[in-house]
């Protein structure tokens, strides 16, 4: 499939702020599974624009604009085409008692490590092996988890924040996308399944929208997606942005400035098809 994404943000300040230092993930990845056709980034006011990959290879945009400005503007237009990943959620796959092997891959390492926003404690991991007792193997293990956050969590909008802990969503039991997926992250994490954070774009007619998803290391399979928000694994449907420990590597907007604090932030994003009907 091929979609026509802008992603618009804009910053409103009670007063001029001055010194804006910004970083900004906005670019989709290219790999296997996608094609980033174009990818145009717009700043206003205007200043140059710097770029460079992080260390988990994401794509990152660097700005400042040092003048007073009462107003941000940041609008990322993509064109990107996605082709099917889809691997069904029984496969059979290799064993959990292989999962030592992971532990002592380089690329799997932080993705087994308590992070920002997910943590690692005796409660988590016992709920863990409880969801998974009657499992043996890594993927099915992975998508049990999946399905215990999709029918045990309810999406609940602008009940958390950016900042709110997976600790947190755990009491509570409510969220939107990107709890769901720390969530899963230290189930996963805590039986020593290496399970990394996914921001990007869903492009259905449920959503037009950010999402936010995990992907699982299994032996021979790789790095799998699982999306515990829709109870699935990622289609052509989605569009992959950035990857990392949690949220806190993947925020698409970061920065810092001078002046007031009394700001009100807009975000809108447009999801355009592209293929003939």
């Amino acid at each position: 499939m091929r979609f026509q994404i802008t992603h618009r943000t804009r910053y409103i300040y009670a007063s001029p702020v001055r010194e804006s230092f910004n970083e900004v993930r906005l670019k989709p990845v290219t790999n296997e599974h996608q094609t980033v056709e174009s990818f145009l980034l717009r700043v206003l006011p205007a200043c140059p624009l710097k770029h460079y990959e992080d260390f988990y290879r994401n794509w990152i945009h660097h700005f400042e604009i040092s003048e007073p400005h009462s107003t941000l503007l940041i609008e990322a237009t993509t064109r990107v085409s996605t082709r099917s990943r889809a691997i069904a959620l029984d496969a059979t796959s290799a064993l959990l008692e292989r999962l030592p092997e992971c532990a002592r891959m380089e690329r799997c390492f932080d993705y087994l490590q308590p992070s920002q926003y997910v943590s690692l404690d005796p409660a988590i991991w016992r709920l863990a092996l409880d969801i998974t007792a009657d499992q043996t193997e890594i993927w099915k293990a992975a998508v049990a988890l999946m399905r215990y956050v999709y029918g045990n969590f309810t999406y609940t909008p602008q009940s958390t924040t950016v900042h709110t802990r997976m600790a947190e969503v755990l009491v509570d039991r409510r969220g939107v996308c990107q709890d769901f997926a720390h969530v899963l992250i230290g189930l996963c994490r805590s039986l020593r399944i290496p399970a990394l954070y996914v921001s990007g774009y869903l492009a259905t007619e449920r959503a037009s929208a950010t999402h936010a998803w995990i992907e699982v290391f299994v032996p021979e399979m790789g790095w799998q997606p699982l999306d515990p928000t829709h109870n699935c694994t990622a289609d052509e449907s989605y569009v992959k942005i950035a990857v990392g420990r949690d949220y806190a590597d993947v925020a698409p907007v970061r920065g810092h400035y001078k002046g007031t604090q009394e700001r009100r932030m807009e975000v809108e994003v447009s999801i355009t098809p592209l293929d003939p009907v």
